[in-house]
């Protein structure tokens, strides 16, 4: 793998077509290995002179964030400095010059900003379900395994066994076991494939770490305590930004967003930067968000999963219509209980169902997308017409309802945080580590210090 990687950096010095392997935005531990392994392989096993190469959908500063994702290539003794990463290569310009084709890997719809790039998309590779409107017309392998690296490995295994060396394969091993918590039976994360072949991988490789001794340091690096100090440091809306994803339909756009705090404790500690002031975070200079959904993550005294839903909207009748469908939908049933608002534009509930993640929560929200746009009256006048007036008065008062950050206002745009299993169906088995009422308030009072500090020193 390290000689592989070499290569590909030593690739993009030269000007020639390229095959790009993509993982997804959060660039979590799973789509990093996966988009690695299957550039690998495609490398490895093309009987043309094609030049395939892995890149991760971040930017190169945002790795450290990602704990377990260091902590694994140090492990396997694969150094940083080989990987390639978004900020390190023009996609556009490759794709406008013709150069450019795409696999996707853990992941098989493109966000906005990449829109232009899905005609070059030939392959997607997946472990979640397919959104059919969205998903490239190419040749798709979907499968729902607990890890997309489970399905790379099958494809390794299946077509070209010999290629795979020790170090894709600890990577492989590493990242299935922690997608799949441990493989553990109780929590049924895990299908029976991903048991087979984290049982081939050892059974190749006999010196692979012990599962739990490779799954508690992948838990530890992840939630290392200093990434939730790191926390308190953010404004409420870079904390909504770090972890989001977007639904959107007939121009109306909605964030939901991840937090892993007490939404309430966040609120007292940073009440400048509280609910009354936050509105949905802009990621883009010409576009904003008509509503928000933040879901808090946290754990209580007794190690116990605490899961908090917030509903921010200025726009009564889409505010409303999304917190009916969350508060009556009994496939899941997320067990609401109103909680109290800052905020007459923010609905607060406290989740009683844990096992509902935000992956499970996203249809529901379409759902509510579907049942806003439906009671809506459409205007009389052609048929053919009058959806297209919907979705034009849906544009402007989604301009009107939250107008963007300015150029000079906005900030960049932070990355995902490198949780996603704990979002996405994770059980929150082992907890996080512990944070004290004291350690957290010594942190708000060195931030509120520091930023007196700042002020007053602006004003001499």
């Amino acid at each position: 793998m390290e000689d592989y990687l070499q290569g590909c950096r030593a690739a993009l010095q030269e000007s020639q077509p390229l095959h790009v392997v993509l993982g997804n935005e959060a660039c979590d531990l799973d789509s990093m290995v996966s988009a690695l392994a299957l550039a690998f392989y495609l490398a490895k096993t093309t009987e043309t002179e094609d030049v395939f190469v892995p890149v991760l959908n971040i930017k190169r500063s945002e790795l450290p964030l990602r704990g377990d994702n260091v902590f694994l290539l140090q492990e396997i003794h694969i150094p940083e400095s080989l990987l390639i990463f978004r900020d390190e290569i023009d996609l556009h310009t490759l794709h406008q010059a013709g150069q450019l084709t795409l696999i996707l890997v853990d992941h098989h719809v493109l966000p906005r900003s990449d829109a232009a790039l899905e005609e070059a998309v030939a392959e997607v590779l997946d472990h979640r379900p397919i959104e059919q409107k969205h998903c490239p017309p190419c040749h798709v392998s979907v499968e729902l395994v607990g890890s997309c690296a489970t399905l790379v490995t099958e494809r390794i295994l299946q077509g070209a066994p010999e290629i795979l060396d020790r170090q894709t394969a600890a990577l492989l091993h590493a990242t299935i076991i922690l997608d799949c918590v441990n493989m553990d039976l109780k929590i049924g994360k895990a299908t029976p494939k991903d048991n087979k072949y984290v049982e081939k991988l050892e059974a190749l490789f006999t010196d692979l770490p012990k599962r739990n001794d490779i799954f508690d340091s992948l838990q530890k690096a992840k939630f290392d305590v200093s990434s939730y100090i790191y926390f308190l440091g953010l404004t409420t809306e870079q904390m909504l930004r770090k972890d989001q994803k977007t639904i959107f339909r007939q121009g109306i756009k909605v964030a939901i967003s991840a937090i892993y705090m007490d939404l309430e404790v966040r609120a007292r500690c940073l009440p400048a930067e509280a609910w009354p002031r936050c509105r949905p975070p802009c990621f883009l200079p010409d576009s904003s968000y008509d509503a928000l959904v933040a879901m808090a993550i946290f754990f209580n005294a007794h190690n116990e999963p605490v899961r908090q839903l917030a509903i921010f909207c200025p726009h009564a009748a889409l505010r409303m219509t999304i917190c009916g469908v969350l508060e009556r939908s009994h496939s899941p049933a997320l067990k609401l209980t109103p909680a109290p608002s800052p905020h007459p534009n923010l609905q607060a509930y406290l989740q009683g169902n844990t096992q509902v993640s935000r992956k499970k929560l996203l249809p529901l929200l379409q759902e509510a997308l579907s049942a806003y746009f439906d009671s809506m009256t459409i205007p009389s006048g052609h048929p053919e017409t009058a959806r297209e007036q919907v979705d034009k008065e849906s544009d402007r008062a989604g301009t009107s309802l939250i107008p963007g950050l300015s150029q000079d206002e906005e900030e960049p745009p932070l990355p995902p945080t490198p949780m996603n299993s704990l979002v996405d169906e994770c059980p929150l088995d082992q907890g996080l580590p512990k944070l004290s009422a004291e350690a957290i308030f010594e942190k708000c009072s060195q931030i509120s210090l520091s930023q007196s500090t700042a002020a007053f020193l602006s004003k001499k």
